[in-house]
């Protein structure tokens, strides 16, 4: 089957939606992804969001480039290219929408409405099938992570990050203050217990364990007291750095499942 009539636009392009946008893209879907102008994206190397930073990004196979215009994203989603558009509103555009996913994990609805596509899926909590949106599909670690729910809502927000490698809220780097980022180490660094990487106008940002640094804001971004900001990983596997996780892959399977239920379903 050809898919290449149902374009999907991707809300958000941070490392989750890259996951689905890989699966999709692979499948043959053309996608759209949209940012915002500054996006807050923490793992660079395996985000899309990236493109808007440094107008390219390569992911695996996949290649993002910032477009320009809606005009030009739709002329890139036609090729292998995957156009990344600053648009936080959903585009104007002259191509039909098949698709719409919200990606930007807000873990709450900012403005996602079931008449804005023929399908609309959501990721996460914030959401409830059948009155937000088409479908939702789980991105809770566990059991059910990749599940399609199309009655209800995902498993709500425990404001706690998953186990990798024994730890949870740890691995998680959080501004110290309000104001710029500046770091001292990259993305794929080892790094020790207690090592400063970097500061935020002064106030350092230490590691709290051993590990590899598996995502980073990008430097020079205003950040608010307590936004995350980076994410070490206690397995020390460099190359996880710069390859799209397990949890990405299995969300986008998720939605390649509920586009492919959708369209096998009478018209």
């Amino acid at each position: 089957m050809n898919f290449k009539q149902h374009l999907v636009i991707m809300r958000g392009g941070g490392d989750l939606a890259t996951g689905v946008v890989y699966r999709l893209h692979r499948a043959g879907f053309p996608v759209i992804v949209t940012e915002l102008e500054r996006p807050l994206v923490v793992r660079r190397q395996v985000a899309l969001a990236t493109a808007v930073l440094e107008s390219h990004i390569q992911v695996e196979t996949l290649h993002g480039q910032l477009a320009h215009t809606p005009t030009e994203a739709e002329q890139l989603a036609q090729t292998d290219v995957i156009p990344v558009l600053i648009s936080p509103n959903l585009p104007n555009l002259q191509s039909p929408i098949s698709v719409v996913v919200d990606a930007r994990m807000a873990k709450r609805n900012i403005d996602t409405t079931k008449d804005q596509a023929p399908l609309v899926i959501a990721l996460g909590p914030g959401f409830a099938a059948g009155t937000d949106c088409h479908a939702v599909v789980e991105t809770m670690r566990g059991h059910w992570l990749g599940r399609v729910i199309w009655q209800g809502a995902a498993i709500p927000d425990t404001g706690t990050p998953g186990l990798v490698a024994g730890k949870g809220a740890e691995r998680v780097l959080r501004a110290p203050a309000a104001g710029s980022v500046d770091w001292r180490v990259e993305i794929g660094d080892s790094v020790c217990e207690g090592q400063i990487l970097g500061d935020v106008v002064g106030e350092v940002v230490a590691a709290p364990f051993a590990g590899v640094v598996r995502g980073l804001i990008a430097p020079g971004t205003a950040v608010r007291a307590g936004l995350k900001i980076g994410d070490l990983d206690a397995r020390g596997e460099r190359e996880a750095c710069f390859t799209i996780s397990d949890k990405a892959l299995a969300i986008g399977g998720g939605v390649v499942e509920a586009v492919l239920t959708w369209l096998n379903q009478p018209q």
